[in-house]
């Protein structure tokens, strides 16, 4: 598989430190409990593996949901609910601790932060469209489809900012109030079924699930509100520039490209695809609005330009050209296509990115890499004996970008 960042890349995300500030409402309470649960954990536990954990237990509850309830109205067993909650906390839990437990075991580096993120890019995908299938959204597909929107633009405007800053900034209220209240839905409706939120308040005359929509619509806005505040005053680079010297509007273009074919795929199908397959609809996207906002973020901690064009986008192309020529094919079946190709993308491209940093890196992505080899060499011996030993094969083949890049010591 061919290389995709280049050795300079490589070298800015070595030389990368993390940064953040601010914190949320129940968060300082919450940390109390995860800083007992992190000494509960094994020392050679590796911290990206707490985090993939997490993520396979949070996505596979979810997929439980979607079983259930794939057009997000009919209602699931009760015990779903439970276990998809319970998903949520320990994705919650194992993700709050796997940088306490990179610093527990001195294992910290840029793959744990990007590891992180890319891994809460999916989980806010998942989280979300199960949310709202828990509450029987579906009933009402246009706050359905807001919501799915909104919190992966939430998501990418907070690390858009990022790659203004170079700081994370975190508001009163963050993604662990938007869990937390998750899970008390989860609880709700398996202990009253999730008939309850489709229960229509007289007065109003508007279903308990659309009430709860609506109020997301002002938290979210204020939420987006706190990352265009920090958008509008410009970067931190040359000029106002971004950290990368590039341009601060351009990140607005991959966002607004999923948005408007998103909308514009749901509002032209022939066979109502959103309205009937809502979960499978918002999956599909979020993967692609995931996948570009893992982009952005590597774009951040290697201070480089973000591109445009991306493969990603071959998925909702399917379904583009399927409706340009009167959906020759089945739109759920090529739903299914767009659905699985961009999940295989992302992987791809993610694993790529894993290894060149691990390899440029000399550790291991779910290991600790000991200070010390078994025969007491140190780290940085062992990487020139690697990197000699890569001298001695270019001769017979071209250089490659891993093989310009020398010794690094982390």
């Amino acid at each position: 598989m061919a290389d995709i960042l280049s050795a300079a890349q490589l070298k800015r995300l070595a030389d990368h430190k993390y940064s953040s500030e601010g914190v949320s409402i129940i968060e300082p309470y919450l940390q109390v409990f995860w800083r007992w649960l992190v000494e509960q954990i094994p020392l050679h536990w590796a911290p990206n593996a707490l985090t993939s954990v997490g993520l396979f237990i949070n996505v596979a509850t979810s997929l439980l949901v979607f079983y259930y309830s794939p057009d997000a109205i009919q209602p699931a067993p009760a015990w779903v609910y439970l276990i998809t909650g319970f998903g949520l906390i320990a994705y919650q839990s194992l993700d709050a601790i796997d940088g306490k437990q990179a610093r527990r075991t001195g294992s910290s580096s840029p793959l744990g932060e990007l590891f992180d993120h890319g891994c809460d890019s999916i989980s806010t995908v998942f989280v979300t469209v199960s949310g709202c299938a828990c509450i029987g959204l579906g009933t009402h597909p246009i706050l359905l489809f807001y919501q799915c929107i909104v919190s992966s633009l939430l998501y990418y405007t907070a690390h858009w900012q990022t790659y203004l800053s170079g700081t994370l900034k975190f508001g009163l209220i963050d993604v662990t109030e938007l869990q937390c209240g998750i899970v008390l839905m989860y609880l709700i409706s398996a202990i009253f079924g999730n008939q309850i939120w489709q229960y229509t308040i007289p007065v109003i005359n508007l279903d308990v699930n659309a009430c709860m929509a609506f109020i997301g619509v002002p938290l979210s806005a204020f939420i987006l509100y706190g990352h265009l505040g920090t958008l509008m005053k410009g970067g931190v680079g040359k000029n106002g520039a971004t950290v990368a010297d590039t341009s601060v509007v351009f990140p607005l273009f991959p966002i607004a490209s999923v948005i408007i074919l998103s909308t514009m795929i749901a509002i032209k199908s022939t066979s109502d695809i959103f309205v009937n397959h809502p979960c499978l609809y918002a999956v599909s996207f979020g993967i692609v609005a995931a996948k570009i906002t893992n982009k952005l973020v590597v774009a951040h901690m290697t201070k480089s330009e973000m591109s445009f064009l991306d493969s990603v986008f071959v998925g909702p192309g399917m379904l583009f050209f399927n409706q340009y020529f009167n959906t020759l094919v089945s739109e759920y079946v090529v739903l299914w296509l767009c659905c699985v190709y961009c999940t295989i993308d992302l992987i791809r491209y993610s694993s790529i990115v894993c290894m060149q940093i691990c390899d440029y890196l000399d550790i291991y992505c779910f290991k600790i890499t000991p200070i010390t080899g078994s025969n007491g060499a140190d780290k940085e011996s062992r990487m020139m004996t690697r990197a000699a030993s890569k001298a001695a094969s270019s001769s017979s083949k071209p250089h490659t970008a891993e093989d310009l890049i020398g010794t690094h010591s982390n």
